[in-house]
């Protein structure tokens, strides 16, 4: 990347709608549907204390979008793979952590928080 990131924007596997949520829940605990972002910075029901901690320590803000409510050139930036982490510079937006990438972290708000900030001063 040639400008500092500025921004982080995880995009999430789901959508935000209650009907959205309610699908996704249901279809996360019979083992159809999985977004290892979830997976990451949420609980149960609530967002994880660690991640909510590992998030505040980054040089640069961390938002988050669900696929339905993502502004258009941050889903454009996606290119339609989700659930991703992409960096934002003063110029451009990339995918800076894939959902390969995602999956393999196990969940862990703590690995995820690292790499984000190996990206971050890079």
């Amino acid at each position: 990347m040639d400008n500092p990131i500025v921004e982080l924007i995880g995009i999430y596997d789901a959508d935000s709608t209650l009907r959205g949520e309610i699908s996704y829940w249901i279809g996360a605990r019979l083992g159809r549907s999985h977004c290892s972002l979830c997976d990451i910075t949420h609980g149960l029901f609530t967002p994880k204390k660690q991640w909510t901690q590992c998030a505040s320590e980054l040089s640069v803000p961390f938002v988050t979008f669900h696929r339905n409510d993502a502004p258009a050139e941050v889903l454009g930036a996606a290119q339609g793979k989700f659930p991703v982490v992409l960096a934002r510079t003063s110029s451009s937006l990339e995918i800076v952590v894939s959902r390969e990438e995602l999956d393999a972290l196990e969940g862990s708000p703590e690995r995820l928080a690292q790499l984000l900030h190996q990206i971050t001063i890079s």
